[in-house]
């Protein structure tokens, strides 16, 4: 171990909680959140999930304001869409460099204190939930850190690269909240199946200097975000044909899953503002496909208060430090529009 150096002993997740704690009120708003997100799993609620948000929470300040604007869109559409708000504080990097997340980095000055990013990120959510009362989604990057943020979080996403990996299956399988599993950047269905399989089941493993078991996730489901082929072509898989036969194939296995569609990624081949026509193109076929409608519980989308996307090096307010999102005009307005498109 002579090339790993052990900075400091960090606080334990239930040393985190007590210093920052989630009163009773908002155990409520947020246990109400997670009941409604289950029942249109279920399909017990007919409205449409939106899980939506920047790539990656950096600022908080442009997080909450951003997350008021969303609020705005629940309050005024919540017949039809049940909004969730992606706040991702770390964030996979495909060679490990470029910004890692407010968890690593929690001020601008680009420099890690993960101490001081698992207090911001733990207040950060509490206020969402205090100011919003919105459910809050995360990606299940590092296992072990979840304990830190458990009974704040109403959703996670296991990521393409991660959703092969079984640690991240293992501990999914002992969470009580629904977790999307990304079909894997090959878009191999045998993925997602093994995946699906995993997190549904009990298992017996170590997990925080702990042994653990778990009793299996009923709400685990897969997320369709499209893949890359030996061409390194950007392939979507969010159409009627897709969907339908990935089902089939699940059931063929005795498995069955619901689905969410990612907008961006390689369903929009990587350009943010085609996830306007993917997430119409999935209320349309929603509206003229039986199967898919039932199938199909909610769309994710990648939106910030700004077009785009910037560097570390050139911060601009309300700018997505990874990925490009939509700004918020423009969500808005997709918003709206979706609204009035959805048969419900």
């Amino acid at each position: 171990m002579e090339n790993m150096n052990f900075l400091r002993k960090l606080p334990i997740p239930k040393e985190i909680k007590d210093s920052y704690p989630l009163n009773k009120e908002l155990l409520k708003i947020k246990s109400q959140n997670d009941l409604e997100i289950a029942n249109i799993l279920n399909g017990i609620d007919n409205r449409l999930l939106i899980i939506i948000g920047p790539c990656s929470a950096d600022n908080p300040k442009a997080v909450m304001e951003y997350a008021l604007k969303i609020k705005e869109l629940q309050d005024k559409y919540n017949d039809k869409f049940k909004f969730i708000l992606r706040c991702y504080t770390a964030k996979p990097r495909t060679t490990s460099s470029g910004y890692l997340g407010l968890l690593h980095q929690p001020s601008s000055n680009k420099q890690y204190d993960l101490l001081e990013g698992l207090i911001t990120c733990r207040k950060l959510f509490l206020n969402l939930i205090e100011n919003t009362h919105l459910p809050l989604a995360d990606e299940l990057l590092y296992p072990e850190n979840f304990r830190y943020f458990s009974d704040l979080i109403s959703y996670v996403t296991v990521g393409a690269r991660s959703v092969l990996n079984q640690e991240h299956r293992l501990v999914s399988s002992g969470l009580s909240i629904p977790v999307g599993l990304k079909n894997s950047l090959s878009g191999n269905n045998n993925d997602c199946e093994n995946a699906l399989f995993a997190t549904r089941i009990d298992h017996e493993f170590l997990y925080r200097g702990w042994e653990v078991e778990t009793t299996g996730n009923k709400l685990s489901h897969i997320i369709l975000r499209g893949y890359i082929d030996n061409l390194n072509n950007n392939c979507p898989n969010y159409d009627i044909n897709n969907v339908i036969s990935i089902y089939n194939d699940l059931i063929n296995h005795n498995l069955d899953s619901k689905f969410i569609i990612d907008c961006n990624h390689s369903n929009s081949n990587k350009n943010y503002l085609l996830q306007i026509d993917v997430a119409k193109e999935v209320i349309n076929n929603k509206n003229k496909n039986t199967l898919y409608n039932g199938l199909v519980k909610g769309l994710m989308i990648e939106s910030y208060l700004n077009d785009g996307n910037t560097t570390l090096d050139n911060l601009i307010y309300g700018t997505s430090i990874t990925d490009s999102c939509l700004g918020i005009d423009k969500t808005i307005k997709l918003i709206e529009e979706l609204y009035d498109l959805l048969n419900i």
